[in-house]
């Protein structure tokens, strides 16, 4: 498949990044199309070093447990604990284990020793507490997001005691017992107690928005977004073990539209404060829905980035990642009528992909899509470059 590319790649840089977008970005959204590879993670560190040096930004966003997220920012902005216990306890699905993602947690530290608040770098995870095994208790979000109201409204205002929310809630690992992912009746989220927790949460969340002129003058920025993001977290979470209960076809669906629900929420809190780098799975960030083949058929549901770009607009930037190889995974040399296999025949290890500009080369020519051997690598969708502002294209990933 013969096609100039004359003027449509660049180097990967913030600089070129930058200049690709149409208006400067809230958020800048770059994708990648599988988990865990540490190429991927140092050219994420890279362009967010540029992004901090050349831009001014000031935020990093990484699909990991918002709340346990809180401990890296705590760390990062005042140094409060060890590198070693926030890469344990501040990350969810693994990703603490990885080289690169210590490295920027150390960066992001030594970067902000010494400098006022209004010039440090801060770290977010955007995911809610979520695993690919279930859900978390809803107890520490509803019990933060109580304790903050019940220090600064009247007594009379809120809608149960902490005492009650224990009583409600039991033991946390009749809520993230495992089994329930395969089997809907094993969760008690449609549960009596379940059912009476959403409507406290419910209340909560609406007493603190409420209030917020009182409790935005009384207490600082900062508690006011975390007490928000507990709100979020807590009714996101009871709605998300609802749904696990459920036995209906429209399940899974519904499991992940939640799950890319919490994350919009939260990337739009971000982009409040912004700009900030988010980086994640490119299908929680396209324009597009999602879609997803699972055990009983075939799924889909609106991505995060969908949602955030409805609000957002040209505020909202979208930058896919693809591979040409990833040989220790089976994923070899891209076949030629593939959009990875047009830029494969690059002489560059790496480059930033016009997207517009390589869809008026295509033309009428209809790239064949790819099909990748191994389920963890997820090739870029040719039907959807209309979606996408660029493609970081890395041409091999050696193992980390």
């Amino acid at each position: 498949m013969a096609t100039d590319l004359t003027n449509a790649t660049r180097p990967v840089d913030a600089a070129a990044l930058m200049a690709l977008l149409p208006a400067r970005p809230r958020l800048l959204a770059l994708g990648e199309p599988t988990h865990g590879e540490g190429t991927l993670l140092d050219l994420r560190n890279e362009v967010f070093r540029q992004l901090v040096e050349q831009e001014g930004y000031r935020t990093i966003a990484i699909e990991s447990d918002c709340v346990k997220g809180l401990l890296v920012d705590a760390y990062v902005t005042g140094g409060t604990g060890t590198l070693d216990d926030v890469m344990e306890h501040g990350f969810s699905h693994g990703w603490g284990a990885f080289a690169a993602n210590r490295e920027l947690v150390r960066w992001m530290r030594a970067h902000n020793d010494g400098k006022p608040a209004s010039e440090q770098l801060r770290f977010a995870g955007f995911d809610g507490p979520l695993e690919i095994t279930g859900a978390a208790s809803p107890r520490q979000a509803l019990s933060a997001l109580h304790a903050y109201l019940a220090a600064r409204v009247e007594p009379g205002l809120l809608p149960c005691t902490a005492d009650t929310l224990d009583r409600l809630l039991g033991t946390d690992d009749r809520w993230s017992d495992p089994a329930a992912m395969m089997d809907p009746a094993r969760s008690v989220g449609q549960s009596a107690q379940a059912r009476e927790l959403r409507l406290l949460a419910d209340d909560l969340a609406a007493l603190l928005e409420e209030h917020s002129p009182h409790l935005l003058a009384e207490t600082s920025r900062d508690d006011w977004d975390r007490a928000c993001l507990y709100a979020r977290t807590a009714t996101g979470l009871l709605r998300y073990h609802h749904w696990m209960a459920d036995p209906s076809p429209a399940r899974m669906s519904r499991l992940l539209g939640v799950r890319d629900q919490m994350m919009a929420g939260n990337l739009l809190a971000l982009a409040e404060r912004g700009p900030a780098l988010v980086h994640a799975h490119n299908a929680h960030l396209q324009r597009e829905k999602s879609t997803m083949r699972m055990w009983q058929g075939p799924v889909e549901w609106w991505s995060a980035g969908a949602l955030v770009n409805a609000r957002l607009g040209e505020e909202y930037a979208f930058v896919a990642t693809a591979l040409g190889t990833i040989r220790h995974q089976g994923v070899d040399t891209p076949p030629p009528d593939t959009v990875e296999g047009l830029l494969y025949a690059l002489p560059e290890d790496r480059c930033l992909v016009d997207a517009p500009r390589l869809a008026t080369a295509l033309g009428a020519t209809r790239p064949t899509p790819r099909v990748s051997p191994w389920f963890g690598y997820a090739p870029l969708d040719p039907a959807r470059l209309a979606g996408t502002d660029g493609i970081v294209f890395v041409k091999d990933v050696l193992r980390s």
